[in-house]
């Protein structure tokens, strides 16, 4: 099996891309585990990072073709991936001590769009798209998602979003506000680089409190929100929706939602 998450460095900026093209990146939480690990070590060895993915892809959100997520039993805690995983690697991005570029081409959905508008700054592809795929396998949105959304776009345009499930273009993203530059399909990688370079350049220690000012001003609702989405994600996850919408979703077919 291939390596699910790639490194490379050039002078002091790392990048780290997202390696699961089968699955269109969707991550599993050996893959969330070794970004953080990768975060971690990025933060003492580079001056800036990259987060990229893959063409068709930035991330498609959690890998569904899992088994446990489509456990049967009514006991099985959808949380319990958000604490030991998806929230640690949510934490990373952060605490890292460097600025963090996420560089979006294709689908940026779920867990996806966590990671990417987590991020310092977020360049995108004329046709990436945003999508909070939670509501459409009867899931919460997670990694921060709504804390995010709600501070950076509103709580009105948070709400359809996370409500609707619906795709948000790229360039609707940058006009709400929610993304930094939209670029040429082509471009992205070397316009993310282009910004982690110039961040490298900088006064890292200064930027890196900068990053600790701006992150301080969420922090405690931060923690509070990635603990409470861990709760209500485990309630979400023992009804009977939710087994029937990643069912549906493994069977290729439009979920039938009976509000259990």
């Amino acid at each position: 099996m291939s390596e699910t998450i790639l490194t490379e460095q050039t002078d002091d900026v790392m990048t780290l891309r997202l390696n699961n093209p089968d699955a269109l990146n969707a991550m599993d939480a050996d893959m969330a585990e070794l970004l953080t690990a990768r975060l971690h070590h990025a933060g003492t060895h580079a001056r800036a990072v990259v987060l990229a993915g893959a063409p068709r892809a930035f991330c498609a959100g959690a890998n569904l073709a899992n088994r446990d997520m489509a456990a049967a039993d009514t006991n099985f805690d959808a949380g319990a991936r958000l604490e030991f995983s998806f929230n640690p690697l949510m934490q990373a991005i952060k605490t890292c001590p460097i600025p963090i570029i996420s560089a979006v081409s294709g689908a940026a959905a779920g867990i996806g769009a966590s990671i990417a508008l987590a991020c310092d700054m977020i360049v995108a592809g004329r046709s990436a798209y945003f999508l909070q795929a939670f509501r459409r396998i009867g899931l919460v949105p997670d990694g921060g998602s709504a804390l995010l959304l709600a501070h950076t776009i509103g709580r009105v345009r948070a709400m359809e979003l996370m409500l609707l499930g619906d795709k948000l273009a790229a360039e609707t993203a940058l006009t709400w506000g929610m993304i930094n530059r939209v670029v040429d399909d082509s471009d992205v990688d070397q316009a993310a680089a282009s910004l982690a370079a110039s961040l490298a350049a900088g006064p890292t220690r200064a930027l890196g409190l900068i990053r600790r000012a701006a992150w301080h001003a969420l922090s405690g609702e931060w923690d509070a929100q990635l603990a409470f989405e861990r709760t209500l994600q485990r309630e979400a996850g023992q009804c009977a929706d939710f087994q029937e919408g990643v069912t549906a979703f493994l069977e290729k077919r439009t979920a039938k939602f009976e509000g259990k």
